[in-house]
């Protein structure tokens, strides 16, 4: 009886292979745990949102991290960021073609 070894062995390394579930990015991580106890959605879709563009969202970022005392790298700040413009705003980001999200897709500006 090779053939269950042999079965168990492929099955396993099937199974090893396989591409893991996809995981919540660092900015949606850090969003989620500390940021959405005060902040619904409706803030990135209010008429007079602070953000304007990549740079302001990214200070407006950085600003509330601080008045929370999060203690978060620049790189957390840049995620946090990224997150934000991806899912919310769909600003020009440095070195990147501007984000565009439509309202079929749950998301826009």
């Amino acid at each position: 009886m090779t053939f269950l070894p042999l079965a168990t062995c492929v099955l396993l390394g099937a199974v090893l292979c396989a591409a893991p579930v996809a995981a919540q990015s660092r900015g949606e991580l850090l969003y989620t745990s500390s940021c959405v106890a005060c902040h619904t959605t409706q803030i990135h879709w209010r008429d007079r949102r602070m953000a304007k563009d990549w740079d302001s969202l990214q200070a407006q970022v950085a600003r509330w991290q601080a008045v929370g005392s999060l203690g978060w790298s620049d790189e957390d700040i840049t995620a946090v960021t990224q997150y934000l413009n991806e899912s919310y705003y769909g600003f020009k980001s440095p070195g990147a073609p501007p984000v565009v999200r439509t309202p079929a897709s749950g998301k826009g500006r």
